[in-house]
Parts: C-alpha cells; sequence; structure tokens
C-alpha cells in the first residue's frame, strides 16, 4: 500500500521549524533516531542541542560521550563545514526542579525550600515531577536559544527524545495538571483552613487533620504546609511558563515525530500516540518505523523450504540458508501486513520505514548511516 513519505531533509531544512519531539514506546529506537536526526540536522547546517527526556544511556552512547546531565556539552566528530554543531543533554529532573526554586525564590527562602523533606520526595519522585520539569527545561532551551550569547541565537533547533512510554505525552497535560494541583480544595484547606468562605469547614478540617496526623505524622503535615507557603508563587510561575510551553508546542515551529517498529504493540502505541496529538491539535509530520525487514531476493518462503528440502542431503549449507530466508520472508510479510493494516486507518500520516541493520548503532558513522535511511537515501 502506498503512504506519503515522511521527508525529513525538508523538516530540517525548514528554519521556520525550532523543535522536534519524537515520541514512541519503549524499546523501537526512538533514542537512536532522535540522535540521528541531531547529527544530520547539525551536519547540513543547523545549530542543534538533543535533549533526552529518557534516564537511559543510549544517547551518550551513541553520541561518543561518557555521560550526559543536565548541562549542555558539545559533541565532537561532527562535521561542522556548513556552520552547524550539536549539543546534547539529558535532564536531571531534580536539578532542574533546585535550579527553578533558586531561580524564582530569595536565597533564605531557596535555602528552605531544597532543605524541606516534603520538596526532596517531591522534586525525586512525586507522579508528574518528571513531566513538570520536562516543560520548563524546553522553556529554558528554547529561551536560551532565542537569547544565544552576545546577541547571537546558540541553537536554532532542539530534538527531544522523551520517555519510552505513553506518559511521554503527559506534559500535555502539565498546564491543567499543575491549575487542578494549585486550586485544589486540600491545599487550599492546608494554607487557610479557618480564613474566608472556608472557615465553616475548619472542625471538620480539624478533624481531618487530626486523622491524617496520625497516619502520617505531625512532622509530614507540617513539613507540606511549610513547602505549600513558600512554593505558592512559584507553582503559580509553574503554571505560567508551563502555559508559554504548551503554546510553543502547539505552534508551527513545533513538530512531532512518532517513532515504532513494525510489530503489532508498537504499532498499537504508535496509534495512541497519533490519535492523542491530533486529539491535542500537535503538529505532526509523521511515523518513523525503525528496524524493517528487507530481502533482495524475489524467492517465496514456500519455494525456499521446497529447494531447501532438494538439497537437505547434499548441501546442508545451502539448505540452511534457504530455510532462513524462509523465515525472513515471512517476518517481511508479516510486517507488511501490519503496516499496510495502520496506513489504511490513517492514510493520511507520512512514514518513513528504515531497514533493519546488522549491528547496533553505537557511533556517529552509524548514526549517519541511519540518517541517511531516515532521508529515504539507499
Amino acid at each position: 500500500m502506498s503512504v506519503p513519505f515522511l521527508d525529513v531533509d525538508a523538516i530540517i531544512a525548514d528554519p521556520e521549524t525550532t523543535i522536534v519531539i519524537c515520541c514512541g514506546s519503549g524499546g523501537v529506537g526512538k533514542t537512536t533516531t532522535s540522535a540521528a536526526l541531531a547529527v544530520r540536522a547539525a551536519e547540513a547546517g543547523r545549530r542543534v542541542v538533543v535533549l533526552t527526556i529518557d534516564p537511559a544511556r543510549r544517547l551518550a552512547q551513541s553520541l561518543g560521550l561518557g555521560e550526559l546531565d543536565n548541562t549542555p556539552r558539545p559533541v565532537e566528530g561532527v562535521d561542522t563545514t556548513r556552520g552547524g554543531s550539536l549539543d546534547a543533554m539529558m535532564l536531571d529532573m531534580k536539578r532542574t526542579f533546585d535550579d527553578v526554586v533558586e531561580a524564582h525564590s530569595t536565597p533564605d527562602k531557596a535555602a528552605a525550600i531544597l532543605a524541606n523533606p516534603f520538596y526532596q520526595a517531591l522534586s525525586t519522585s512525586f507522579s508528574g515531577t518528571q513531566e513538570y520539569m520536562a516543560m520548563e527545561k524546553l522553556g529554558q532551551l528554547h529561551e536560551e536559544a532565542l537569547t544565544g550569547v552576545e546577541g547571537h541565537p546558540r541553537w536554532d533547533l532542539i530534538v527531544v527524545d522523551t520517555t519510552p512510554a505513553r506518559s511521554a505525552l503527559y506534559f500535555l497535560d502539565a498546564p491543567d495538571h499543575l491549575s487542578s494541583l494549585l486550586d485544589g480544595r486540600f491545599l487550599r484547606l492546608l494554607l487557610a483552613p479557618t480564613r474566608g468562605p472556608l472557615r465553616l469547614m475548619s472542625v471538620g478540617f480539624n478533624l481531618v487533620s487530626s486523622a491524617m496526623n496520625k497516619v502520617l505524622g505531625s512532622q509530614v503535615i507540617t513539613d507540606v504546609q511549610t513547602f505549600v507557603r513558600a512554593c505558592e508563587a512559584i507553582f503559580g510561575g509553574f503554571r505560567a511558563r508551563a502555559g508559554v510551553t504548551f503554546e510553543l508546542l502547539s505552534s508551527r515551529h513545533t513538530t512531532f515525530l512518532v517513532v515504532a517498529t513494525a510489530q503489532k504493540d508498537a504499532l498499537r502505541e504508535a496509534s495512541y500516540f497519533v490519535d492523542r496529538l491530533t486529539e491535542e491539535g500537535m503538529p505532526l509530520s509523521g511515523v518513523v518505523v525503525n528496524r524493517v525487514h528487507s530481502s533482495p531476493l524475489t524467492v517465496s518462503a514456500e519455494r525456499a523450504l521446497s529447494l531447501a528440502e532438494d538439497l537437505a542431503a547434499s548441501a546442508s549449507l545451502e539448505g540452511e540458508a534457504l530455510r532462513r530466508h524462509a523465515n525472513l520472508k515471512r517476518v517481511i510479510e508479516t510486517e507488511t501486513v501490519l503496516l499496510d493494516r495502520f496506513a489504511s486507518v490513517r492514510p493520511d500520516v507520512a512514514q518513513a520505514r528504515i531497514q533493519s541493520l546488522p549491528t547496533d548503532v553505537t557511533d556517529l558513522v552509524s548514526l549517519r548511516r541511519v540518517g541517511s535511511l531516515l532521508a529515504g537515501e539507499a
């Protein structure tokens, strides 16, 4: 079935495109795709920073870096003759949260917040914190890209490698979640249980508070109250900045790539990502399908097995090769059915299909090869 071709080089060449976000389930080559796209863009003349939100170390390994952290660092070995450059970094959720606290608080208040036990738990393991911090870091990078150094923009393209799960799109809900958190009745009770229209609820609140103290301990409640009062303004800033970043993500300056493989589960997850992005009105360029199998031989699986049986007695090596070919052809047939089914439901979604490589992608040379395949080059 014929599907629209995903023209990655056109995306790279468009100066209006300043953010590319790669999302998809785990194990589909999303990090490799992000790194290959970043290398290709840098060598085409773009000033690129690639940010991974995935805590795995594959991005650093594939770019030849020992490790990545919250600070962008240059990637050596990239061809810069066209004026491009490439930096790479990995989101440090705790460090990003700390930076926000320090940037939007007085030194004394920041020190108190950073030492608060509830804050320490929130900034490392609280559900949703990673998505909020991803929004913060992306906003910071975009602002830094615009302001640059001495009036010269530092980057003109940000490539984001998201977490390998459906939660990769939770940042789309970050503004609403923050608003729900800040406007929630429980936090308002914690902040002012006996003031204003809530004063009539003070007796009930005291009963609930007493019960919570018995279960959680009075110090936990005190830590939460202290943290909420100290961070009220900071959380309001989160909400405002998350809204600005959300608008940026839905603008023509951003595009999304959904990454998958030609497997049933991976394509099911890709369908979820495509549908969710479409519902949110996000600019989706298309789907990258990695590790698609192919064969230059036209011999069918059935014919190969028949020949293998004829050769079994006299040529075992040739017979084994034919049996392997038969298995490969069956894999190709299964993948073709799955990809055609996916395309039939979403005929307008462009695709780039990357053939399976015989070795892992672990360096710039292999990333360039993936980039060439991504662009449709033989």
